[in-house]
């Protein structure tokens, strides 16, 4: 097949809409595919290469996110529907879409063809937490369907998500979770020198790894900081970070890593929390778990899908600071505790690679390109009739659309 990805964010991009395109479209190249991949130019300091990735990257113009500069809105592409004809798209698949996302939606549907929409960020919670209140949460979440009722489907990365989309009025909802690499993320990537560096006095090292905005309430792990015996380690930058170094002085701020550095962190690490409510997913909690590690996260969103409470970590109310503290400091006092829960989580994760993902993803395409050539069917309502809902979702059980469970594809 012929795919073309048309992503809110792209290499050199750190995040985890970036990294999921990027990992997809490597696995459709290994697979015999060819994936075109549309994405926003980054920022001037991280000015993007010709690509060099064995399939075409075309860059559309782009802009700061107000308060967040690092992140780029890609504008509105008039080449975006020339690209797609050019490619000889079978499918367009859609990651995180909301304003590049909203072109090809267009474009594609102009050009006839079907469209996966892959949910990854909640912008509404987003817009909500950003100060903009209950009426930008809504005019979002308005955006939000119109986007994804006009593709052949929309991808949901957990049961929470899945269940908040349907909610919301989305329709022909699947689940597709995401894959982890479990060579890279290893507890044989434990280091004994860098422990001695992060801890020379033998603390239990907590650890948060991701972006340092408002959203990911890394502030709640201020009480984490101040745990007696527990040194808390924060990976990552953002806008947050220096309100968050003064907030937090006994924390250690690593700044942003990525590769085989990253792997060796998480495996150096006792425990893993995570903080924010608004995940859709949560990969560094895969990543975590991975590497052998518990993990405390809310119980909301990605994360209720991704730990077993009480068996691969620990999860506590939303937005409760002096819980995700209990939390570590239950996990600090108790190893025996941490290295069962840690072997558990990495069994739990050890099916999850990025191949089995995306052949999943591969089984999505397929049925969306079939449907399309099946006379006397048609498609969700286009951009311009949102209300349209066509004849349901080809292949019956599994859509959330449907009124069945979210399933089908692989496990989130």
């Amino acid at each position: 097949m012929r795919i073309a990805i048309i992503t809110e964010s792209f290499p050199p991009d750190v995040n985890g809409v970036a990294h999921s395109v990027l990992r997809v479209a490597e696995h459709l190249l290994a697979r015999g595919h060819q994936p075109m991949v549309i994405a926003p130019q980054p920022p001037p300091g991280l000015r993007a290469q010709p690509s060099q990735r064995g399939y075409p990257v075309h860059r559309v113009p782009s802009v700061p996110l107000p308060g967040y500069r690092t992140f780029r809105l890609g504008l509105s592409a008039v080449s975006c529907q020339r690209w797609l004809a050019g490619h000889r798209a079978d499918v367009v698949h859609l990651a995180s879409p909301f304003v590049l996302g909203a072109r090809g939606t267009a474009a594609a549907w102009r050009l006839g063809l079907p469209v996966i929409a892959v949910y990854q960020t909640d912008v509404a919670g987003y817009a909500r937490a950003y100060r903009g209140g209950r009426v930008a949460e809504a005019t979002a979440w308005a955006w939000l369907r119109r986007i994804h009722n006009a593709a052949d489907r929309t991808l949901a990365p957990s049961t929470a998500s899945a269940g908040r989309l349907r909610a919301h009025g989305i329709e022909r909802v699947w689940m597709w979770g995401r894959g982890v690499d479990c060579a890279r993320f290893s507890p044989a990537k434990r280091s004994a020198s860098m422990r001695a560096a992060l801890a020379p006095g033998g603390q239990v090292l907590a650890g948060y790894v991701g972006r340092l905005a408002t959203e990911k309430r890394v502030d709640l792990l201020a009480p984490v900081a101040e745990l007696p015996g527990v040194r808390l380690i924060i990976v990552g930058s953002g806008p947050a970070e220096a309100r968050l170094r003064r907030l937090m002085p006994g924390a250690m701020f690593l700044g942003q890593h990525g590769g085989e550095q990253l792997a060796q962190i998480f495996a150096s690490l006792d425990v893993f929390v995570h903080s924010g409510c608004h995940e859709t997913f949560g990969q560094t909690i895969q990543e975590a778990a991975a590497s052998g590690l518990p993990v405390v996260a809310p119980a909301a969103g990605g994360p209720v899908d991704l730990v077993d409470d009480g068996v691969t970590g620990y999860l506590v109310p939303p937005g409760d600071a002096g819980a995700l503290a209990r939390a570590v400091a239950r996990l600090a006092a108790e190893p025996a505790a941490r290295a069962a829960q840690g072997q558990a989580g990495r069994q739990r994760v050890t099916a999850r690679s990025w191949a089995a993902l995306g052949d999943a993803l591969l089984g999505h395409y397929a049925a969306v390109v079939a449907r399309d050539q099946e006379p006397g069917q048609c498609r969700g309502g286009g951009p311009a009739d949102p209300g349209r809902t066509g004849l349901g979702v080809a292949g019956g059980a599994g859509s959330v659309g449907a009124g069945g469970p979210a399933r089908g594809g692989a496990a989130a």
